[in-house]
């Protein structure tokens, strides 16, 4: 009886535990966000290898405020942070018709096109107006909205891509279509 009266408690709890995930009331899933049962809440990326090359954080011990600065004749360049930040560096290559899904980042991206044609498009852009960039070019993504990168022609593309991110934060961050571009 007192085995039968164990599963029985198990069972209860597991049946409780299932209802109020159920709801949807505290979900982060689609339902919370308000699109229907089954409907993506962000984009997927096709066509595309990623290899992450490194990663490390930069940080000052004896100053929780990272600042370095460098002026040499008319050209300068600085970099503040508080209280640290990571560096990570990963090759991407899209194959023709490759591309990320929309998605954003928690800091600014450096995006150098080491071979190939990309093509970037903007969240906040009503137009939806492409930026190409060639071998050779960069493009800055500052990370505070969603960007899709997309390989429109018809050979392979490498980027390098260099990340400036929180500590131990995740790089890329996935984001539902904004509506401004038919893909």
């Amino acid at each position: 009886m007192s085995l039968f009266r164990s599963n029985y408690i198990r069972a209860l709890i597991l049946g409780t535990s299932v209802m109020a995930c159920s709801d949807g009331k505290n979900s982060v899933g689609p339902s919370a966000q308000g699109l229907s049962v089954g409907e993506p809440s962000f984009t997927m990326g096709t066509g595309s290898t990623s290899t992450p090359l490194a990663r490390a954080t930069f940080s000052d011990p004896k100053d929780q405020n990272f600042n370095v600065k460098r002026i040499t004749g008319d050209w300068q360049v600085e970099i503040k942070s508080k209280p640290a930040f990571d560096i990570a560096v990963q090759s991407i290559v899209f194959r023709p018709g490759g591309q990320s899904g929309w998605h954003s980042h928690p800091g600014p991206v450096f995006i150098q096109v080491v071979s190939g044609t990309m093509t970037f498009y903007e969240s906040d852009d009503p137009t939806c107006t492409p930026i190409i960039r060639t071998a050779g070019q960069g493009y800055l993504d500052k990370g505070d909205h969603a960007h899709i990168a997309r390989n429109e022609s018809e050979a392979p593309a490498q980027n390098l891509v260099t990340y400036f991110a929180p500590p131990g934060a995740a790089l890329k961050i996935d984001s539902p279509r904004p509506g401004n571009c038919p893909f």
